[in-house]
This record gives C-alpha cells, structure tokens and sequence, in this order.
C-alpha cells in the first residue's frame, strides 16, 4: 500500500509578530537566479532557479568535481600526465579560438596543470584532455558527470560534454549549479583554492584569472562564467565576508558588464540585508508524526543541530514552518533515525529544509494495537 507524504504546521514563536513593515523586494536583470547562504541553508533570493539554461562553461564546475573525486578515490594522481590529442587541439586549444590553456599538441601535462587550466583559464583544451585521459573520450566523460549530477542530488542538469561546448544535450538549473559550487568547497577543501589563484602560465602564455569577480576584492574567491548564444552571460560564484559565505548563479544576463554589476550588486545585498534568528535549539523537539505497528501511537521529532535562517532585516512577512514526512512511520523504530523534512517558509518563500529524526525509540505494538493500526491505515486511503 503506498504511503502518503504528511505535514504538520508548527507555529514559530517568532512568527507571531511580524517583522518590521517596508520591506524592499530586491530584484535583479538576471532571467534565473539562486542565492544560498552556506551555514544556515537559507535561500536568500530565488528566480526561476529550477529552469534549465544552456550549460556553457559552467559545466565545467562538474567536470571539476569528477577530477576532483577521482583523485580522492585514488583514481589518478596530481602527477599523472594525459596526451594532448589532436582532437583536444583543434575543439579546444589553440585552433579553436575559445578559452585555452595553450596545450601543446601531443605534449603530456600534469593533473595539477590540467586542474589550473579547468579553474583559472576555463580552458576547453584542458577539460578535453582530463575526459580523454580519465574516461577514454568526451562521451564516456560527460555520461559520468551526468550520473554524478545525479548521485549529488543534482536531477534536473544533464551533460553532452566536458566543455559546456555548444549542444543541445547540455543544460543546467541555478540551483543545481549553487549546490554543486557548495559542495565542491565542502568537500574538496585541498583543491577548492585552485580557484582563487590569480593566474596561470602555460607554454610561455600567462593568462589572468577569467573570473571578474575576484579581482573586485569583495571577498569573491570562486568559481566560473559562461555564455551561451540567446541565453546570455551566466556566473557561478561564492563569496566570504565577515564569517559569513554565500553561494550566487546568475544567467540571462544581457552583458558582460551587466553580469558584473549584477553579481556585485546581489552580493554585497547578501552580506547587508539580513539578520540571523534561531528558531530551535539543538535536539528541541519540532513536531511529532504518527507511528503504525509501534508500541506508542506518535513520536515526537527533533532537529540534531539548531535552527537558524537569515532573514531581511527589512521583512514583514511571518515566518511559518512545516514538518513533511510519509504516513504513517512503521514501528518498531530507533531514536535518532531520519524521519522527515522540517520546512521554512517566509511568507510564500522557502527558506531552508532541515532534516528532523525521531527523538525516542518506539518497540513493537502488541497484535492487537497492530490491527487496529491497520484498520486505520486502511480507512484512511479509502477516504
């Protein structure tokens, strides 16, 4: 029998006044947008961030994270050196007229130098190369970076190749790229830097770094920009300040000027525009769900750490919270297993999901309460 997914509305004790009224909406040039503030989850701004938009060079964000993750894995070394094949050469080297590293025709380069070319020269020749050299060739490359995508939660970005080249078969969401950038500065904290680096010189040829926004001094220390013909400029990009850091994508942009502007002006927005609010303590109870073939009919669910979000300083709209989980939970159950999402909401506005597990062991009901629960299940999904 299929299971039905189940909320509860919890009422915030901060959410009975309303914050203070002549809130300013903030909007921005950019046709999709998403804006996530790293140690709370918060989504500070968010415009049609679900959409998909031509890949362009962002794609190359997963192609870092696959190197990324082979090396982790023992997969390749920082020291192992892949041919530049002719193929590499023509669609992304020198021939190509698009962003390159320069890589010599079959010359050897190094991992490391490969890496450096991908994070501050966005060099098509260096993603070809590292696809070659790893998976065999372009095609092998990209269905493993769509099936990472995948295994990292990102569903809705597909990917055709390495480069984010023009084809129909590259596409990405703003959310599913500020997850990915998120990720990869969690997760990879002794490659993360490569992105920072103010340049790169290969085969005699110094190039800057082709992100505009580390040379702002704002507090920007990665990641990568694209453009896609009648989709515009986009921009990937995570700042820290203050002890705070977020996470932004921009696309549709009409310019390159226009993506800089942009992307500063939203930044700097970010860091001056919210406040923080705890809404739980660690291990405060948050709800409770109901329980089928358990010695006890509900259990009561909690959130391992606190709970907080960012929210404008400038805001009045309430702030409402809800725990979705799928009815009923089968007993027996342990304390501290995940049981659901608690979801926060500013006005109509999700804020962050946080996940929230059971706050105390239920044993097995006795045959009798079993029955009954069954009973109930059973009459439930006939109404």
């Amino acid at each position: 029998m299929r299971r039905r997914l189940f909320s509860v509305m919890i009422l915030l004790a901060c959410a009975i006044e309303p914050f203070a009224a002549h809130a300013q909406v903030f909007e921005t040039k950019a046709r999709q947008a998403y804006l996530l503030d790293d140690e709370t989850g918060t989504v500070l701004y968010a415009k049609n961030e679900n959409e998909q938009v031509p890949a362009a060079s962002l794609a190359k964000l997963m192609t870092a994270e696959l190197v990324f993750s082979a090396l982790q894995a023992g997969e390749v070394t920082l020291d192992t050196e892949f041919p530049v094949s002719e193929h590499a050469w023509r669609t992304g080297g020198a021939p190509s007229g698009t962003s390159t590293m320069f890589a010599a025709l079959k010359s050897r380069i190094k991992v490391a130098d490969l890496i450096q070319g991908v994070t501050i020269q966005f060099a098509n020749d260096a993603c070809i190369i590292l696809a070659e050299g790893i998976s065999g060739g372009e095609a092998a490359f990209a269905k493993r970076m769509t099936d990472r995508a995948g295994e990292l939660g990102l569903t809705s970005s597909i990917f055709a190749n390495p480069t984010g080249l023009p084809d129909p078969g590259n596409s990405v969401t703003m959310r599913d790229m500020v997850s990915l950038a998120r990720h990869i500065h969690g997760s990879y904290p002794e490659f993360f830097p490569f992105y920072s680096r103010p340049e790169f010189a290969w085969n005699k040829i110094t190039q800057r770094n082709r992100n505009p926004l580390l040379a702002s001094n704002i507090g920007v220390d990665g990641f990568v920009t694209g453009f896609a013909e009648g989709a515009g400029f986009s921009i990937v990009a995570t700042l820290q300040r203050g002890g705070r850091r977020v996470f932004l994508g921009l696309a549709g942009l009409g310019s390159e000027k226009e993506r800089l502007e942009e992307s500063r002006r939203i930044l700097e927005w970010s860091m001056t525009a919210f406040e923080r609010k705890r809404l739980f303590e660690a291990g405060e109870p948050v709800g409770e769900a109901a329980v089928y073939g358990g010695s006890q009919s509900h259990v009561g669910l909690l959130s391992r750490d606190a709970v907080d979000v960012l929210v404008p300083v400038d805001n009045q709209e309430r702030l409402s919270a809800k725990v979705v989980y799928r009815w009923p939970l089968n007993g027996p159950l342990a304390a501290g297993r995940q049981a659901g999402m608690l979801r926060i909401w500013s006005g109509e506005r999700l804020l962050r999901e946080v996940p929230v597990e059971t706050a105390s062991a239920v044993d097995e009901g006795s045959l009798s309460s079993r029955a009954m629960d069954a009973l109930q299940e059973l009459l439930f999904f006939w109404l």
